[in-house]
């Protein structure tokens, strides 16, 4: 089903974005897990809008209720449930769209698929569905816990437009992350970025960029060969997330440009572990993981909302001219690092319970 992702570790959103309520069912998670709303929350807030002068200013905290799969702060094996209430939802702000295909939206496939669409905000196209994402990663995260101790997953930004941070991939920590608006841990590049986000934004227009995300202290042999590869797993759930357009792992589209002699990421023993002098690889070879750290990167593009008048048609195939209204970012990036955060934990928890099953364990 369209609406649904993972096989053990499987997770249901609901809801659209100026809809009563969004949320997610949560199915496959082990009992006697310790779990909170507060363990949920963390998570939330740091996607949420309204947290800084950067992004949409939709006034949403976004708190969360657990309605199901939990008794007496530990989890009981059975489907949780998760919901957060749209307090601030305007759905007239958004009239317009009911006559107009917004540019670069999902107003016109909608439309082409169902034969019927919620034009309040987008519905289901919008990135507020991805609040039960990461409700549902703050509870795997749990079972990452209790079956990979170590195991740490830290996004941020790289990228905006023309502007390129420096990481370590190797030594990159969360509280850099987490200590400018912008979360990127290039504190020098941070300033830069936010002040050209104000910019374009007083321009009534919008800009993209690259998400990348480490995987630490990954266990080799997670990932299935052929068609759940970890790597295709990793790109599905990415290409999934509100205005992805790209996905590459390890050395990329960059790897193309050197030969194999260059490219071959060379085995060692580091006293009782098989280990790679390089890692163009990123952590994953054959669709498995290889016991390094996990490199991705994913590109958003500039939001598709802009204040600017743009030629489109409406439903009724008429040619009109459309000026948007709403709240949006102009830059998606900033809150889109604990979405990409979120879809790695997912994938993660779902093979590491898939490993378990098949084989018990891990046998490196």
């Amino acid at each position: 089903m369209s609406s649904q992702f993972g096989h053990l570790f499987r997770i249901s959103t609901w809801g659209e974005s100026h809809g009563g309520e969004v949320g997610v069912v949560v199915d496959g998670c082990p009992p006697q897990l310790e779990l909170s709303e507060a363990d949920i929350q963390r998570d939330l807030d740091r996607r949420r809008p309204g947290q800084s002068e950067i992004v949409t200013p939709r006034d949403e905290a976004d708190h969360c209720r657990i309605v199901s799969g939990v008794f007496e702060g530990r989890t009981l094996g059975t489907p949780i449930a998760v919901s957060v209430v749209n307090k601030d939802a305007r759905p007239d702000s958004y009239r317009e769209m009911e006559h107009a295909f917004r540019p670069s939206h999902a107003d016109y496939t909608y439309q082409a698929k169902y034969g019927v669409r919620n034009w309040q905000g987008g519905g289901r196209s919008s990135a507020r569905e991805t609040i039960g994402r990461v409700a549902a990663s703050a509870i795997g995260k749990k079972v990452l816990g209790s079956l990979c101790p170590g195991l740490e997953v830290i996004a941020y930004v790289r990228s905006i437009q023309h502007l390129q941070a420096d990481i370590d991939t190797d030594t990159v920590r969360f509280e850099e992350v987490e200590s400018n608006i912008v979360r990127c841990p290039d504190s020098a590049m941070a300033e830069r970025m936010i002040e050209h986000i104000k910019s374009v934004r007083s321009d009534g227009d919008s800009v993209g960029g690259v998400v990348e995300c480490v995987i630490r202290g990954v266990p080799p042999g997670l990932g299935e060969p052929v068609f759940d590869r970890l790597e295709a797993d990793l790109g599905k759930g990415m290409l999934s997330l509100p205005a992805t357009k790209g996905f590459e792992v390890g050395s990329g589209f960059a790897g193309t440009t050197l030969r194999g002699s260059e490219h071959n990421d060379i085995f060692y023993m580091d006293d009782t572990r098989v280990r790679t002098r390089s890692n163009r690889s990123g952590g994953v070879q054959g669709g498995i993981s290889n016991g390094e750290n996990i490199v991705f990167r994913v590109a958003f593009k500039p939001t598709a909302t802009i204040f600017h008048p743009q030629e489109t048609v409406s439903p009724d195939g008429k040619s009109v001219v459309l000026k948007a209204r709403g709240r949006h970012d102009a830059c998606v990036l900033p809150r889109a690092v604990p979405m990409v955060e979120a879809m790695a934990v997912l994938v993660l928890t779902d093979h590491v319970l898939r490993q378990r099953a098949q084989n018990g364990g891990f046998n490196a």
